[in-house]
C-alpha cells in the first residue's frame, strides 16, 4: 500500500495536529473526510495502547435518520479471511495439518487434482494467493446470480479444481477467494463442522464476540450497501461453501474485540495470529503473510486487510511496535475511498514520527 495522500490533508492537519492524541486526529481526519462524502455511513474503531475509541459519522442508508454507531452491521467482506486463517492455523497448532503441507491429502474425496498439479500446492499458498489456481469468474457468477455472486455450490469448485492443468501463475501473487473457500472445505473436512460453526467454537466464543453474525444477519441497526455509482446494493447471503472467503457481517465494536485478542491477549486465538503475521509472499510492491498483508515503513511495521463487496468496504490494521489497531466500516464499495483514509490516518497520526 503506496503513502499517496493528497496534500489538502497534509495543509489542513499540519496547521492543527500539534498537541492532538492520535485518536484526536483519526476522528479530525474522518470528519474532514465524511464532509466529502456525506452520503456514507461510515463506523471507524481506533486502539491506542489497549484503550478504545469509536467515531461514527452518516446514517445507516441515505433513506435513514437512523445514525450508525458501534453496534451498527456491517459486510465485512474479506476481512472474512483473517478469521479462515486464524482457524487454518489453530488446526496447525492442534497437531491436525501443517500450512506448508500440500494441498492434496486434505481436499474432500471428490476434489481430485490433476497429475500435472499433484504435489504442488502447499495450504500456504492458498492463504497467501499464490497457488496459481483460477479465481472466479465473477462476470460468469454474475450472469447467474446477479446480486449473489458468491453463491456458489460444488459444481462451480469442481470445474475450477479438478479441471485445472496447468498453474500458470504459481508462486506469483494473484488475489484469490478460490483458495479460501478451499481452506474452509478442508476445515469442514477435518472437523465436519460447516464454517458458521467452527468460527464460533474457536473465535466468536472464546473472545465474547457476539455481535458478528454469520447466516442470520436480520437485524435492525444493520447498513443498506451501494456501489460505487450510487445504486443500492443488498449485503450478500450467507453460503456455507464461499462464506469462509468474505460473508461474515460485524460492526466496529466487535471487530474490535478480535483486534486487541490479536494484538495483546495469550490464547489461542491470538497464538494462531502471531503465525498469520509470517511472510510468506513478497515481492519489490507487496509482501503478504498469512492471510493478512505486511507493509514495511522505514524501522515500522504494520498489519492490515482489506474488505471489497458490492454494498461495502473495510480494512483492519494493526502495528505492535506503536501500539495502535484501527478498523474502518463504510457502506458504499469504495476501495480507493479505504486506501487514501489508511494512508492520511498513517501518515498524520499513526507514523512512528508522530
Amino acid at each position: 500500500m503506496k503513502l499517496i495522500t493528497s496534500l489538502i490533508f497534509a495543509l489542513i492537519f499540519n496547521s492543527f495536529a500539534f498537541g492532538q492524541s492520535r485518536a484526536q486526529i483519526i476522528d479530525s481526519i474522518c470528519s474532514v473526510i465524511h464532509s466529502q462524502h456525506p452520503e456514507l455511513g461510515m463506523s471507524i474503531a481506533f486502539v491506542d495502547h489497549k484503550k478504545d475509541y469509536f467515531f461514527n459519522y452518516g446514517t445507516i442508508s441515505r433513506k435513514s435518520t437512523s445514525k450508525v454507531d458501534e453496534k451498527t452491521i456491517y459486510p465485512i467482506g474479506s476481512l472474512t479471511k483473517l478469521f479462515t486463517a486464524n482457524l487454518i492455523v489453530q488446526a496447525q497448532n492442534e497437531g491436525k495439518l501443517n500450512i506448508e503441507d500440500y494441498i492434496d491429502d486434505y481436499l474432500p474425496n471428490d476434489f481430485i487434482l490433476s497429475k500435472d498439479i499433484q504435489k504442488k500446492i502447499k495450504i500456504s499458498d492458498l492463504a497467501s494467493h499464490q497457488s496459481g489456481l483460477p479465481n472466479f469468474n465473477f462476470t460468469e457468477l454474475m450472469e447467474i446470480h446477479p446480486k449473489q455472486p458468491l453463491n456458489i455450490n460444488l459444481e462451480t469448485m469442481h470445474s475450477i479444481v479438478n479441471d485445472s492443468t496447468v498453474l500458470s501463475d504459481y508462486g506469483n501473487y494473484r488475489y484469490s477467494n478460490v483458495g479460501y473457500v478451499l481452506l474452509g472445505m478442508i476445515l469442514k473436512d477435518m472437523y465436519a463442522k460447516d464454517f458458521a460453526s467452527l468460527v464460533t467454537e474457536k473465535i466468536f466464543e472464546p473472545i465474547q464476540m457476539d455481535l458478528t453474525l454469520t447466516s442470520d444477519f436480520a437485524v435492525q441497526n444493520r447498513v443498506l450497501g451501494y456501489d460505487p455509482n450510487g445504486a443500492e446494493q443488498i449485503l450478500w447471503d450467507w453460503n456455507d461453501l464461499s462464506a469462509p472467503a468474505g460473508l461474515l457481517k460485524s460492526n466496529t465494536l466487535d471487530m474490535v474485540k478480535f483486534l486487541k485478542n490479536t494484538m495483546y491477549a495469550k490464547n489461542k486465538v491470538s497464538e494462531a495470529a502471531i503465525t498469520t503475521e509470517i511472510t510468506f509472499y513478497k515481492n519489490t510492491i507487496r509482501e503478504v503473510g498469512f492471510g493478512p498483508q505486511i507493509e514495511r515503513i522505514g524501522n515500522d511495521t504494520y498489519y492490515f486487510k482489506t474488505g471489497n463487496t458490492f454494498s461495502g468496504s473495510s480494512l483492519l490494521a494493526y502495528d505492535k511496535q506503536s501500539n495502535w489497531g484501527l478498523l474502518i466500516l463504510i457502506n458504499q464499495q469504495n476501495l480507493g475511498l479505504i486506501d487514501e483514509m489508511i494512508n492520511t490516518i498513517y501518515q498524520q497520526a499513526l507514523s512512528i514520527s508522530h
